[in-house]
């Protein structure tokens, strides 16, 4: 698909890179011919045009201009000799200065503050003004990015990425869950829509690139904190285990300062009961009444091929396991601790040890059998919860609630981001995509990628609303997919022909 050149003009000069770039360049002896500003027009050019990460590629998709763009943008110029046509030379240059401008003096596989600036910028100002504060939910995930050059031989460290380091993927072959690489990481967070709200383009805002021997996780958090300096608030931070399974200095705790909600699939470890706080039972990032039954605390989460049935089941469990949860009746302080209450003084149970609560209906769960030495839980009123108390696992809603479950199936957003990125019949960014080495050119090269994609799936946005309009105009329900599935059970019991 075919991008026209004024739209990415446009948002080059929103994001206001260009100038920044330029005043961190060198000044030579002869004025430089290609500037920052068609340099990045003609990366995007080449993404858009379904072309490698080349530099000659870049040329090319230059040079292929109208005459008149060529003269407004510079690509040829009016010299003593005559007209001068930009060279493949002088596209290398230009970006050679530009990465080294951008790059650290002594690199460690984390991008510069000011790379990471022109990325969120370039990034920002691919999403119109009016989808900017249609939601505040992202999808988080990670993917390899190979680098072209060849590992270190065994025992040597020598390549020609230094910066690059082995890392684990999916693995590709049969009962074969991971596999190394020699890369990169590339994070990114995709807009989704809210809980309730309508639906919005799956844009991506941020991303970085970090080295294999960095934690994407960690990586990204940076990225994530500083968005609400820049006015934008975050919400919901939809991840999986891999990321709630971090450390929560590392992961939650940052994020929940900067007032982010997370929702997030819990790590097999860190789910069930693991321990206790005032007699309260800390279960998958609640506290729980120590009467609560076993059973219900260790509840799974639903399995992907569940019936209506099992899912029914499951969801009648998960609303009486929160019977048995202690409410949280203040917010967090400054410091991050607040107040919770017992169950039965909230009038969720019936408890003999909150005589108030037997007068509730029998519909309520009954503790039968109170503790003999009533924790602290039981005897106060309410307990204060500290900030590292489930500072780990707590999140926005019940796991693994349907609610969560829901708000959680939103996450998919992420993995659709990369696979557009990784489509053979595209962009591929596997190895060989680009032939430069470098964390600062792989993560230029990505953040122009993922501009082109916006841009792409703005367009099919606005052809299905159009659709979605001529249909209701002639009185017709909007056109869904179907799903078509058919299982081995349903073939076996299928009538012979």
């Amino acid at each position: 698909m075919s991008i026209p050149l004024g739209a990415l003009e446009e948002i080059i000069d929103a994001s206001g890179v260009a100038p920044q770039v330029e005043a961190l360049l060198p000044i030579g002896v002869r004025r430089r011919q290609l500037r920052v500003r068609t340099l990045l027009a003609g990366m995007m050019l080449s993404q858009a045009d379904q072309r490698p990460a080349h530099l000659t590629r870049v040329h090319q998709a230059l040079t292929a201009l109208p005459a008149d763009d060529q003269l407004r943008l510079g690509v040829t110029e009016h010299w003593k000799a005559g007209p001068h046509l930009l060279t493949c030379r002088q596209t290398e240059r230009t970006f050679g200065l530009v990465t080294d401008a951008l790059a650290k003096d002594v690199p460690d596989g984390l991008p510069s503050h000011t790379l990471a600036r022109i990325c969120d910028d370039l990034l920002e100002a691919s999403i119109p003004g009016q989808f900017k504060d249609a939601s505040t939910a992202l999808a988080v995930d990670w993917t390899d990015l190979e680098t072209f050059s060849r590992p270190p031989s065994r025992g040597t460290s020598d390549c020609a990425d230094p910066e690059a380091s082995w890392g684990h993927r999916s693995g590709g072959g049969p009962g074969q869950d991971s596999e190394l690489f020699f890369g990169y990481y590339a994070s990114a967070g995709t807009m989704m829509h809210e809980e309730h709200g309508p639906p919005v383009p799956e844009l991506a805002r941020r991303m970085t690139v970090s080295s294999c021997r960095h934690d994407p996780a960690r990586a990204l958090v940076p990225v994530l904190t500083a968005m609400p300096g820049h006015g934008i608030p975050l919400g919901g931070i939809l991840a999986d285990s891999g990321y709630a399974h971090r450390d929560a200095a590392a992961w939650a705790i940052p994020l929940r300062g900067a007032g982010a909600q997370l929702v997030q699939d819990l790590h097999p470890a860190d789910r069930g009961p693991r321990g206790t706080h005032h007699g309260a039972i800390i279960a998958n990032g609640n506290l729980y009444c120590p009467a609560t039954p076993r059973t219900l605390l260790e509840l799974a989460p639903l399995a992907r091929d569940a019936t209506p049935e099992q899912a029914a089941a499951h969801d009648q469990q998960t609303a009486e396991t929160a019977r048995y949860k202690l409410g949280k009746i203040t917010s967090d302080d400054h410091d991050g601790y607040h107040r919770v209450a017992c169950p039965a003084v909230m009038g969720k149970i019936r408890c003999p040890l909150r005589p108030a609560s037997m007068t509730l209906p029998r519909d309520r769960p009954e503790i039968l059998t109170p503790p003999e030495h009533p924790p602290a839980c039981c005897a106060q009123q309410t307990i204060t919860v500290p900030a590292d108390v489930n500072a780990k696992t707590r999140q926005k809603h019940d796991y693994p609630s349907a609610a969560h479950r829901r708000s959680y199936a939103r996450r998919t957003g992420a993995e659709r981001t990369f696979s557009t990125a990784k489509d053979p019949a595209s962009n591929n960014i596997a190895r060989g995509w680009t032939r430069l080495t470098g964390l600062t050119p792989l993560m230029l090269w990505l953040a122009c990628l993922l501009v082109i994609r916006n841009q792409r799936i703005l367009t099919a946005w606005h052809a299905r609303q159009q659709d979605h309009a001529r249909r209701a105009a002639a009185g017709l329900p909007p056109k869904t997919r179907r799903r078509r599935r058919q299982t081995l059970a349903s073939l076996a019991t299928a009538a012979p022909p």
